[in-house]
């Protein structure tokens, strides 16, 4: 096992990419400010190492008007070990809007529906040149270089080339945070060739569960023809590949320091006098098509048809965070349809002291969220495919003293660990979702502290921490013994 040490050293030597840095870049009266964000990349290696410690490639997310204000960003991203890759406005929002979001993103989510755009393909590839480029130029021999998601697909193989010419010798690894569909649904992707063998240049390539990980090296066979047959290794185009499993978790210690807050307390008492004697079911999701959103509360609604008795006893408060993909107009229908439904529920069950669904559509603070997670009885998530929802382990980590129960669709990410101490249905199914709702409402105290329990088990033992020790490790393990 690597000592602490032997972590640090690693660190150093870590090169992390995604497609828009951790930071929040601000511009108030001439100066330029950032801030850590708070996004799943950064919650990955919470507790490994300070941030401070690795060095960051990606986009800014802020719009430069000239090559001083450029500069002026660089300099202060630099101050935390951080390289902007500056992307012109229209390349940008082509790859990222248009072929990530609207094209690949579906397609890996198994929405079979999208229209291919050649322009939009011709713009992933640029960014993608842009990125391996800049990593290209700027890494030592050595260094270990983690790739991160969708947008950035293209980048091992490009960098490996990048690097090959340059006579540097740097591990390369790759996670994708998102589901890999099977076989079936990836062939409708007209560049599928290309992408897979973009990822496949990596010598590790990460995905959060088992089912995702069969699917790519499926894919590496069915659509390159690459050898398969050792446990865990793809060998393609003279290169071997190491894929694997690696399970994203969170930092229960920060929940933990967060339930002793005075604020988050105070608000605590508050929501509990508000809704004494009442269960609280909590739904915590982006806008997006693949949470099943309004089939999740057509579930909801069939769930009180059949259970008249629990009208009154119940309420779901579903949060609707703002999601980076809902420019469109698509996305613009899905929040029209998800407010009509919600009156039309609260115009049939609601009574003057009670109301069945309370809609959030906002960002919420840390405080309001660990607070609404504490009281609540059931959390209620109804996604069609996802990677790994942190959601589920958040809820556990806050439910210590309530033991609340986690109802799930079978076929999301998180179902890959918590399946044993869940209540699952089909998010297609209202009468399943009704009695998975039904039997967590009623659940004895003695089961909900047994599948919490569990629960709880795996939530501190797969940490963030853990995480990105496993896929640092498994990296530098390919670095001291080559392919």
């Amino acid at each position: 096992m690597a000592t602490a040490t032997e972590h640090r050293e690693r660190a150093h030597n870590l090169i992390f990419v995604s497609n828009r840095l951790p930071f929040t870049i601000k511009k108030d009266d001439g100066l330029i400010q950032q801030e850590l964000s708070n996004g799943d990349l950064v919650t990955a290696l919470a507790g490994l190492v300070k941030p401070s410690n690795i060095r960051w490639f990606g986009a800014p997310g802020i719009k430069v008007q000239d090559g001083e204000e450029k500069r002026r960003v660089g300099d202060k991203l630099k101050e935390t070990n951080a390289t902007a890759v500056f992307l012109e406005d229209t390349l940008a929002h082509e790859h990222y809007n248009v072929f990530s979001n609207s094209i690949l993103w579906p397609i890996l989510h198994y929405q079979s529906e999208m229209n291919f755009d050649e322009r939009a393909w011709g713009s992933y590839q640029r960014v993608n040149e842009i990125f391996a480029d800049t990593i290209a130029a700027e890494v030592k021999d050595g260094n270990l270089v983690w790739i991160h998601d969708y947008h950035l697909m293209l980048v091992p193989k490009m960098l490996r080339a990048r690097l090959q010419q340059q006579g540097k010798d740097c591990k390369i690894g790759f996670t994708l945070h998102s589901p890999f569909p099977a076989q079936e649904f990836w062939r409708n992707m007209e560049v599928q060739g290309e992408l897979v063998a973009g990822v496949l240049a990596g010598d590790v390539v990460g995905f959060h569960t088992d089912e995702y990980k069969r699917n790519f090296i499926k894919s590496c066979a069915s659509v390159l023809g690459a050898r398969t047959d050792v446990a865990s290794h793809v060998d393609y185009d003279g290169h071997r590949t190491f894929v694997d499993t690696f399970t994203l978790g969170i930092d229960p210690q920060k929940f933990n320091d967060s339930m002793q807050d005075t604020r988050v307390l105070a608000r605590i008492d508050e929501l509990e006098e508000i809704y004494e004697g009442v269960n609280v079911i909590l739904g915590v999701d982006r806008l997006d098509h693949t949470k099943k959103l309004l089939q999740k509360l057509q579930g909801y609604e069939y769930f009180f048809n059949a259970h008249p008795e629990l009208i009154g006893k119940v309420t779901l408060i579903q949060i609707l965070l703002p999601s980076a993909r809902e420019d469109g107009d698509d996305y613009e229908e899905l929040e029209t349809e998800i407010n009509r439904l919600t009156v039309e529920i609260n115009e049939k069950y609601a009574t003057e002291d009670w109301s069945p669904l309370v809609n959030l559509h906002h960002k919420i603070t840390f405080i309001d969220l660990t607070s609404l997670m504490c009281v609540s009885n059931v959390c209620f998530m109804a996604s069609r495919r996802g990677g790994m929802n942190l959601i589920a382990s958040e809820y556990i980590a806050c439910q210590e003293n309530r033991h609340g129960v986690l109802v799930l669709s079978e076929l999301s990410g998180a179902v890959s660990f918590t399946k044993a101490g869940s209540i699952t249905f089909h998010p297609s199914k209202m009468n399943e979702i009704s009695e998975a709702i039904y039997t967590a409402i009623m659940m004895g105290e003695g089961e909900k502290e047994e599948r919490y329990n569990y629960l709880r088990c795996y939530v501190k033992t797969h940490t963030s921490a853990r995480y990105g020790r496993e896929f640092i490790n498994s990296l530098s393990h390919r670095a001291q013994v080559g392919n």
